[in-house]
């Protein structure tokens, strides 16, 4: 069970008035909050409804140690500390529990001096991480009656947390429900009357909704219509109503091999979409068609910036790096660069195409660089693609949409199943967040890519390994 799905409430029974124990007899749990669920979001002490928080001493020495810097864990310790700071301020002991507001519980700041004997005796180095399991075995004992529970994203504090016979949680407030509902963007739908599937060849191209019998269609979902003898495929335009045919047609030299390539495509280059989610599986063409449906559009931007977050793989670190910026974040970038070459691959040397993506780059038309550097920018009229968007945080991914000014239209590409992020998984990753809740919205599309395209080499491996 999450640490915010509550619905299930238990009697409520009278608590002993334990010295240094929350006297809430009204409230069913308490949860124990670890460092990295505060750090990974700032609003998580109000995401418990009516339960009672804890949180150990240590775990603020800890946030303390990332108040300084621009990076978004800075961020959120410097806004938890104030929210803490406000609650502190408003009367009454922290230490002894200061309510949160209306329909919540209350929040306390536990002191503990010496390591409970149960991970004393267990454990050999005295360390954040067994304190802050010390102190949610002194909750238990002096909160018998209630349910203790230690929140935490940490894998490895959760499993000796169970090991010592606490309950312990991941946060999942800002999880999906599940990964296999997410919002794919497409449907099939057969068999379709013939004469429908006519509409859409002829002027102006629309078949009315209503003539399909579906629920609940979201803006610019796509479909593949499967007749008898007769197939299309086409977009759901909300402001007509109707499915709209969808032409196969190249972006950039590239040329879609499967209608999942063709939807994006067309979500790429429409002007009136101004936010598109593509997510797949390595190989299905993600970062290619993202960077080829930008130079299709090229003439409605002022620039292309591609960026995406510097996470080696397996974050394992190669060390500190030679020259400037770009020598440093080159290695970092060079899968950007391999699908330009791609597209420029597509162009002979004498073509004035392969002339003009040059120009582009030395022009700063066509920018790559690091996600780190986009805080604090307004874009104007920009094509951005953010690549590997999987590593990026909810919080993250809202800063970078914020950033967007008149004109600009944002491109979000990656893998919910390749996280390198150690607090991240495929139900909590910014773009899976993104994709659960744009749906619905005139301006947003999304397409989920399953058919690998870049080799049967590369697809065999997605699938079987």
């Amino acid at each position: 069970m999450s640490a915010t799905k509550t619905s299930t409430k238990k009697k409520a029974v009278p608590e002993k008035k334990n010295k240094g124990a929350l006297k809430s007899a009204k409230r069913s749990r308490l949860y124990v909050l670890d460092t990295n669920v505060l750090l990974h979001d700032s609003t998580a002490i109000w995401q418990f409804e009516e339960h009672d928080l804890a949180i150990p001493i240590i775990v603020l020495e800890e946030v303390d140690q990332f108040k300084r810097g621009t990076d978004t864990i800075n961020l959120h310790a410097r806004e938890i500390a104030r929210s803490l700071d406000e609650l502190a301020s408003k009367g009454g002991l922290i230490s002894e529990g200061v309510p949160l507001g209306d329909g919540r519980g209350k929040i306390r700041v536990v002191a503990s001096g010496r390591l409970h004997p149960n991970v004393a005796s267990v454990f050999l180095h005295d360390i954040p991480d067994h304190r802050i399991l010390s102190t949610a075995l002194e909750m238990k004992d002096e909160n018998r009656e209630r349910e203790v529970i230690l929140v935490s994203k940490d894998v490895s504090l959760r499993l000796k947390a169970r090991s010592l016979g606490l309950t312990a949680q991941d946060y999942e407030s800002d999880k999906i429900p599940d990964l296999d509902k997410l919002y794919k963007g497409r449907y099939l739908l057969e068999p379709v009357d013939d004469e429908l599937i006519d509409l859409l060849f002829k002027a102006p191209f629309l078949a009315p909704l209503g003539n399909f019998k579906l629920s609940q269609v979201y803006p610019n979902a796509y479909f593949i219509l499967r007749g008898h003898s007769k197939s299309a495929i086409a977009r759901y335009e909300a402001s007509e109503n109707a499915l709209i045919r969808v032409e196969k047609r190249t972006a950039f030299g590239i040329y879609p091999r499967n209608s999942e390539q063709t939807f994006a495509i067309d979500a790429l280059t429409n002007p009136a979409i101004q936010l598109v989610t593509l997510s797949g599986k390595a190989g299905t063409g993600k970062t290619l068609l993202a960077l080829a449906g930008a130079m299709e559009s090229r003439r409605n931007y002022n620039q292309i910036y591609l960026a995406r977050p510097i996470i080696p793989l397996a974050n394992r670190d190669i060390g500190y790096l030679p020259g400037e910026i770009k020598d440093k974040i080159g290695p970092y970038m060079q899968p950007l660069w391999d699908n330009l070459g791609v597209i420029r691959s597509q162009f002979k040397s004498t073509d004035p195409m392969h002339a003009r993506i040059q120009a582009m780059l030395d022009n700063e038309k066509l920018t790559i660089s690091a996600l780190a550097y986009i805080r604090g920018r307004s874009l104007n009229k920009v094509y951005f693609i953010v690549d590997e968007a999987q590593n990026l945080t909810g919080h993250e991914v809202k800063t970078i949409i914020t950033r967007a000014g008149e004109g600009t239209k944002i491109v979000f590409t990656g893998d919910p199943q390749q996280i390198d992020s150690p607090y991240l998984d495929s139900r909590s990753n910014g773009l899976t967040r993104l994709i659960d809740r744009m749906k619905g919205q005139k301006i947003y599309a999304h397409v989920t890519l399953e058919k690998g395209e870049r080799s049967h080499l590369s697809d065999l491996a997605s699938d079987i390994l």
